[in-house]
């Protein structure tokens, strides 16, 4: 039976290793520069994992900060799912080990594949499960450890990227607000713009390949780039057409933190101007799936987003994927 109950995000959380590396210690690593990075990226430092430290234990710190925000006991968790590509290990997904670390027994859990967009395509899939009826209050988890997957002698990829996790409890709310809509893509015409080559099922890893570190991520940038500004815009169009959103009432844009080009170019294209969009991507540099739910948390955090507030997300990245949302806040 359909729930037409307000579904919302309830409570945040955020978790993120605590060694830094900044650009200075990048030029000491490949040839750049912190001019050279900051200029074209707008990245500034990122976070990275210590080797004892993996996907799963990101995602529980995030997990128990949401969770203790939106008031939920572990028997209140009708699902875990979890939007990552670097999952602890090939099987089991990272959703089944949150579940049992947090003691989340009536929970089921998966693992949803989406990259960049993987947490706005799984609030989406927590959202339509909760409208069906069938759940009340899930658990929605974004996290990459990033640092494992990149190429450190590429000096063009190696820049950008970093660990970090964000999480939010969506569910059933009394109040006024909640969500909204969300628009959800792919084209997989440009899979290999954005793709580790080797370690799948169709070319598994071998010496030769992880000596040439063919196991590591590959990005055509300027084609990312083209597209990026492309759909962002377009999918946030769509969604404000379709909902009668108009841009200026948008009170907080929370993008993809990929590259403060792109998130310029893209708000621009759209129509919100820039003191309205959340940026913490200097702080963080790319975190795939955790960059939209970190930056969201960081967001209500600051005091930036505020309840009965329009707040837009957006993501984009490997597949290619993209997803965008619409919500007013709820607390």
């Amino acid at each position: 039976m359909l729930n037409n109950k307000k579904i919302a995000i309830l409570g945040v959380g955020k978790g993120v290793p605590e060694k830094v590396l900044t650009n200075s210690d990048l030029e000491k690593m490949v040839d750049t520069s912190d001019e050279w990075i900051t200029s074209r990226t707008g990245i500034k430092e990122r976070r990275i994992c210590p080797d004892h430290i993996c996907c799963s234990d990101l995602a529980v710190e995030a997990a128990e900060q949401a969770m203790q925000r939106s008031g939920s006991a572990p028997e209140d968790i009708d699902m875990v799912i979890v939007a990552t590509v670097t999952p602890d290990y090939p099987l089991p997904g990272v959703a089944g080990i949150v579940q049992d670390r947090l003691g989340l027994i009536r929970a089921a859990a998966f693992d949803l594949k989406a990259a960049c967009s993987g947490w706005v395509y799984s609030a989406a899939c927590a959202f339509g499960f909760i409208r069906s009826g069938l759940y009340k209050r899930i658990l929605v988890i974004g996290v990459d450890v990033l640092s494992r997957i990149a190429n450190w002698h590429d000096r063009s990829t190696c820049v950008l990227f970093g660990d970090g996790c964000g999480a939010a409890v969506i569910g059933e709310h009394e109040g006024e607000y909640g969500i909204i809509d969300f628009d959800l893509g792919a084209d997989g015409s440009g899979s290999r713009y954005l793709y580790i080559p080797e370690g799948g099922s169709r070319t598994p890893l071998t010496r030769e390949g992880l000596e040439a570190g063919r196991n590591k991520i590959f990005m055509a940038g300027q084609e990312v780039f083209k597209f990026a500004v492309k759909i962002q815009s377009e999918t946030l169009s769509k969604l404000f057409r379709r909902n009668n959103v108009a841009p200026e009432e948008v009170d907080l844009f929370v993008p993809h933190q990929a590259n403060i080009r792109i998130i310029d170019s893209s708000a621009k294209r759209v129509g919100i101007p820039m003191d309205r969009v959340f940026v913490n991507l200097h702080k963080y540099g790319n975190t795939s799936g955790a960059s939209v739910p970190l930056a969201l948390c960081e967001a209500w955090e600051q005091g930036r987003i505020k309840k009965g507030d329009l707040v837009a997300v957006c993501g984009f990245g490997a597949g290619l994927t993209w997803a965008s949302g619409i919500m007013k806040w709820a607390y």
